[in-house]
């Protein structure tokens, strides 16, 4: 009593593990949980040689923590981290650290990837996961009736949560009276040990000094059998992890990434009618009791004999049936819904440029995107135009492929001239179409210099350019000419391209 008196002011350390059986793998092929009673011999062997691997992992840790707390870092060790940092690619931090405000980055740091911290967090996180795998393998004896009356006290509570939302209030409160302070008292000021003069009917007293230091949580020691304990615990919870990851995938990817229209269609349908449905009559639902049912009927399901029944009953009733509800699910499916299977369209455009020779001949030069006109600022940079020498090398958009076998001349010149409010162009109205540049007495043969040198001590005027004008070149009364460039407008359909999935996500990120 007086060591106890004497030592009470001392913390006694706990730390967390999961000492009990290890974390199952979930198996999601019911095919599997059928046989898994047949391969219960060889998951007994396994696990013997699971154990006798850890244990030899065990040792070789010890003996590698020896060295390393004797020699330090190895210099394999160092050479092996500079390796790895120029292997891997250094992140930015300096455009980040300009971004976050200075009350940020004072409390946050994003360090780069670096092979000993990595190694360092990974000791430090598995030596404190251990309380979150004896949450989960406490909560897989509850709902797997190991203890039934622990499980038909769950029940009990959530039947009283159920029927009384407003509860939900008090429970963060009662865990912390029940899970915290109770146990810590109780470890505080324990029970007096049971002898054979001890009379059983004493009650617990409550009164009194301490007797025993306060309890406290501390990490796991590295190569101790708890950690280990956590490692395998957190192998099987990555493992589950994927599992579960892969089957969700399987089972929601195909029906909701359009990959099968009609089907994608039809989920989206019964969803958006769904959720207006909801959205006026949720308020009618009996929402207590719609929780209580499905509490009780997921907690039955974790019963062994119920799991049983219901593989069996899958097995006997559903699965040879699976296959003509499914054709009959897809039938209806191609009968009630109807898609729009025209591709999407759209008009483009080349322009045909040709140029004026010395010899007084029109030459074709090239199809360009744009018409090159007096006023353009390739024009007035002097710059040449750009484009390909012939029609078979003009290509379509990116995403988009020819609908219509061969390109159409605009008749309708003015319309794309006047859209673009192009000056200083004559029209042709009929015959080809043609679009010509008006050069004027007084401007220079130079497309981007339009200064005119006016009188003898006065410098230089602005000429001013006309809208365009209709006609020929013999209707201008004698005021101006062609210039050296014509163009006349192509335009062809072109529809979507039906692309992969990679081709699309390169055409994203060009955008």
């Amino acid at each position: 009593w007086a060591a106890s008196v004497n030592n009470m002011d001392e913390f006694m350390a706990d730390s967390f593990a999961n000492r009990d059986e290890p974390i199952p793998v979930v198996q999601l092929d019911l095919q599997d949980d059928l046989s898994e009673e047949a391969d219960g011999s060889s998951d007994e062997r396994k696990r013997h040689r699971l154990k006798e691997h850890g244990r030899n992992i065990k040792e070789s840790f010890k003996k590698a923590h020896e060295k390393a707390s004797d020699r330090g870092s190895s210099m394999q060790d160092r050479l092996f981290e500079k390796l790895l940092q120029q292997v891997i690619p250094t992140e930015d931090q300096a455009s980040h650290r300009e971004q976050t405000s200075s009350s940020q980055s004072d409390f946050v740091t994003r360090p780069s990837f670096n092979p000993s911290t990595m190694g360092a967090n990974f000791r430090r996180f598995n030596a404190r996961i251990g309380v979150v795998f004896l949450f989960q393998a406490k909560a897989i004896r509850l709902f797997s009736w190991q203890h039934p009356t622990h499980t038909l006290s769950f029940l009990a509570v959530y039947t009283f949560i159920c029927l009384d939302p407003y509860l939900l209030t008090v429970l963060p409160f009662v865990l912390i009276l029940l899970g915290l302070l109770v146990p810590s008292f109780i470890a505080r000021h324990p029970a007096p040990p049971s002898t054979i003069s001890t009379n059983f009917n004493t009650p617990y007293s409550t009164t009194g000094p301490p007797l025993a230091p306060a309890r406290t949580v501390k990490p796991v020691k590295d190569l101790s059998k708890d950690f280990f304990r956590n490692m395998r615990d957190l192998q099987n919870c990555m493992e589950d992890f994927s599992r579960v990851h892969d089957k969700i995938i399987t089972l929601l990817t195909p029906p909701t990434n359009f990959s099968n229209e009609p089907l994608s269609s039809t989920l989206f349908l019964f969803a958006f009618t769904l959720c207006l449905t909801l959205f006026i009559a949720s308020h009618l639902l009996p929402w207590r009791l719609i929780f209580l049912f499905l509490g009780y009927a997921a907690t039955a399901l974790g019963h062994p004999t119920m799991q049983r029944l219901f593989l069996n009953t899958h097995k006997v009733y559903i699965v040879p049936k699976e296959e003509a509800a499914s054709s009959w699910v897809e039938k209806w499916i191609e009968r009630d819904i109807i898609l729009d299977s025209a591709p999407q369209t759209r008009e483009v455009e080349i322009f045909e440029l040709q140029h004026l020779s010395s010899a007084g001949e029109w030459e074709s030069w090239l199809f360009s995107s744009s018409p090159h006109d007096p006023l353009s600022s390739s024009r007035i940079r002097g710059e040449r135009p750009l484009g390909t020498r012939f029609f078979e090398d003009v290509k379509a958009p990116e995403g988009w492929e020819w609908s219509e076998k061969k390109w159409a001349l605009d008749l309708w010149s003015r319309e794309w001239v006047e859209e673009r409010i192009i000056t200083g162009v004559e029209i042709e109205t009929e015959g080809e179409r043609w679009v010509y540049d008006l050069r004027y007495e007084g401007v220079g043969d130079d497309d981007s210099d339009f200064d005119t040198p006016g009188k003898k001590g006065k410098g230089k005027q602005r000429a001013v350019l006309p809208s365009w004008e209709e006609g020929s070149d013999a209707e201008g009364d004698g005021r101006g000419r062609r210039g050296e460039w014509r163009r006349r407008r192509w335009v062809r359909m072109v529809k979507r391209r039906w692309q992969t999935r990679s081709a699309a996500d390169v055409s994203d990120g060009r955008s």
